[in-house]
């Protein structure tokens, strides 16, 4: 992502960062995670902890893999966040006993407690949202970060797939 973020910067050199769409998503992002983190931290929480828990099938389990890509975290951080979890005693894990590889998360009461808080602090978010921002104007919010999550996989997927790993003005449909 950090190549791609200096692709546009340059490609758009004479552009202020202000002009830019990733200024915005991540001035946005950054300021939304403040605000989660500051709901969830007299519940001794992070936001990173809260989209875990919030990833867990409350009857099923989630097997361990899943978790990570669902929310964009790395596996050596997710790593790290399932054992620190389960020291907590909000999650536990269970290996597969036809194949020791693979290992189901699941949460414990403790953690389903602490799961519907997370829950609780993202729809209250989302309906402080709907609130102030027109449905008409979260419609087309909706598609435009649609759109641009599409040009940004495709560019990713060209860039992988390329012996040149740095997408270009014609991948993101600049031309």
């Amino acid at each position: 992502m950090a190549s791609f973020l200096y692709f546009c910067r340059m490609t758009l050199s004479k552009m202020r960062k202000e002009k830019t769409v990733d200024f915005h998503v991540k001035w946005a992002w950054h300021s939304i995670s403040k605000l989660y983190n500051a709901y969830a931290a007299p519940h001794d929480m992070t936001m990173a902890i809260g989209y875990v828990l919030l990833n867990i099938d409350i009857e099923n389990g989630t097997p361990a893999t899943k978790i990570g890509p669902s929310i964009g975290m790395e596996p050596r951080s997710l790593t790290r966040m399932i054992k620190s979890l389960e020291e907590r005693g909000w999650i536990r894990r269970e290996t597969n006993e036809n194949d020791k590889r693979f290992v189901h998360v699941f949460l414990t009461e403790m953690g389903k407690e602490k799961r519907e808080i997370a829950r609780q602090g993202v729809i209250s978010f989302n309906q402080g949202v709907r609130e102030q921002i027109p449905l008409d104007k979260l419609v087309v919010f909706f598609e435009v970060m649609s759109d641009l999550r599409r040009l940004v996989d495709d560019a990713n997927l060209k860039a992988k797939t390329n012996d040149d790993p740095a997408p270009t003005s014609n991948d993101l449909g600049l031309d």
